[in-house]
């Protein structure tokens, strides 16, 4: 073994370590899931994570409000995300085995900016509408998906696509907003 496997050894202890003691904090969190660190989470308690879920670094789960019962942000069994970024008032459903790229941003919700008094950020939530990700679908790097939006099952998102309306199932889309380029069998 040389220094490197060492040390990567020394860091899947420490996200099994930290995955053990963070799943108490969330609504619920399953078997044989893994956080790896770096990790950001906003109200963990609102947020279910199934079984041989993997939350890979630099992901974000926020969920900024208590207006809805828990759980708002659900990910599903077998799902694997990576530098994503999830933020919901509402619900935000990734349904089983969905792949997610690095660079996602996924929400259920977007900001007003009719005042211009005010800085984007303080300015009360517009458009808030539940967003799902059904089962198997593959959304491919830095692809943005907005409030409103359903993703078909095993629907493929190409990279660096905005997701404006919903995406049928067994479809490929991309470009932004993203456009249906063909239809899988």
């Amino acid at each position: 073994m040389n220094a490197l496997d060492l040390l990567l050894g020394l860091q899947r202890i420490r996200d099994a370590a930290f995955s053990r003691l963070a799943a108490t904090g969330f609504h619920s969190f399953g078997r044989r899931s893994r956080i790896l660190l770096p990790f950001r989470v906003g109200n963990p308690d609102l947020i279910a994570v199934g079984d041989r879920v993997l939350i890979g670094a630099g992901s974000w789960l926020m969920t900024p409000s208590r207006d809805f019962p828990a759980p708002v942000i659900e990910l599903h069994d077998r799902v694997r995300i990576n530098q994503t970024s999830i933020t919901a008032v509402q619900s935000v459903v990734i349904e089983e085995g969905v792949d997610i790229a690095r660079g996602c941003y996924i929400s259920d919700h977007s900001h007003g900016f009719d005042d211009p008094e005010l800085a984007i950020r303080d300015q009360p939530l517009v458009r808030i509408a539940p967003v799902r990700i059904c089962r198997g679908a593959w959304l491919g790097q830095n692809v943005v998906v907005l409030p409103g939006v359903t993703i078909g099952e095993g629907a493929v998102i190409g990279a660096n696509s905005v997701v404006r309306e919903d995406v049928p199932a067994r479809a490929v889309v991309a470009g932004v907003p993203a456009r249906l380029i063909r239809q899988l069998a």
